[in-house]
């Protein structure tokens, strides 16, 4: 059977989205991000968008970039600087609306619409202010006994996170849309693709399929073509989180943008010379890519 060809550039998978979407975003931290995606949502029109995400540059960029109506995380790091310094100002002068839940309630929530259940329960936020700022995290009572004996037990039910688009960042794909991870962790991106209305997958190499096993084992390979709309070659995708084991994270250049927080002139000046600009000029200027 012949494989299809979903290839794509970074401006036709933008072109698909539309403002107000609820888009998840793969990765974690300032770990391979989806960023030449990222970087094309900037210099679209899009915005009022509802961003979920283990975050990182992805939320702090968008947030400052004004494309943002609500971020539904569960942190939003530089990882080598603790916080995400645009994010912080967005959240902190109320720019944007935040739901900050546990990391294993943001999994949950992304299982759930995986699976399209409405929900998933977890003691994970009971006996915390979580459900009384957030009234959309309700409690059920468990219908059978816990393992420990305890009945009618009380527990949070994770609302399903469900995504109009999905943006993920694999090492490497074949144009069908089957994805290959290579380093230790794939993160969530198996769930935002499944439980997205449309995943696109940016890759840093499309290779044949039968080649896959050149690079990992099959256990890396978790990204299936049922999964993707779309895939978008670009080495350097990730720049400037890190993509182990083809580059790590630029942290000279992550400075750089940390240090944008400061003032409105320094992000008007980082704008213009690396936002504004086509992304293969960026590349050029950062030194990555073909």
């Amino acid at each position: 059977m012949a494989i299809p060809d979903k290839r794509m550039t970074e401006s036709e998978v933008i072109g698909e989205l539309r403002s107000g979407m609820t888009i998840g975003i793969g990765g974690w931290g300032s770990r391979r991000k989806p960023m030449s995606l990222i970087r094309e949502l900037l210099r679209s029109d899009l915005e009022d968008l509802t961003i979920v995400s283990y975050g990182g540059p992805d939320v702090g960029l968008l947030s400052r970039a004004g494309k943002v109506r609500k971020v539904v995380s569960g942190f939003v790091s530089l990882d080598s600087i603790a916080l995400e310094p645009h994010y912080r100002i967005a959240r902190q002068s109320g720019a944007i609306e935040a739901a900050e839940w546990d990391e294993g309630m943001l999994l949950l929530g992304l299982q759930a619409a995986a699976w399209r259940v409405p929900f998933l329960p977890t003691r994970a936020g009971l006996g915390t202010d979580l459900p009384t700022l957030m009234p959309e995290l309700r409690t059920v009572t468990s219908p059978y006994p816990s393992p420990d004996g305890v009945a009618d037990e009380p527990l949070l039910a994770v609302p399903a996170l469900h995504l109009d688009a999905a943006l993920i960042h694999m090492h490497r794909a074949d144009q069908g849309g089957n994805g290959q991870f290579l380093n230790s962790d794939l993160y969530m991106d198996d769930l935002m693709a499944m439980g997205a209305d449309r995943c696109y997958m940016s890759c840093e190499q499309i290779v044949a399929t039968e080649d896959f096993p050149k690079f990992g084992s099959h256990h890396t390979q978790r990204i299936s073509r049922l999964m993707t709309a779309g895939v978008v070659e670009r080495r350097g995708g990730a720049h400037f989180t890190e993509c182990p084991p083809d580059y790590g994270r630029d942290e000279a250049f992550q400075k750089e943008y940390a240090a944008t927080a400061k003032s409105d002139e320094a992000w008007d000046a980082f704008r213009a010379k690396y936002l504004d600009v086509p992304e293969a000029d960026y590349q050029r200027l950062v030194g990555i890519g073909s």
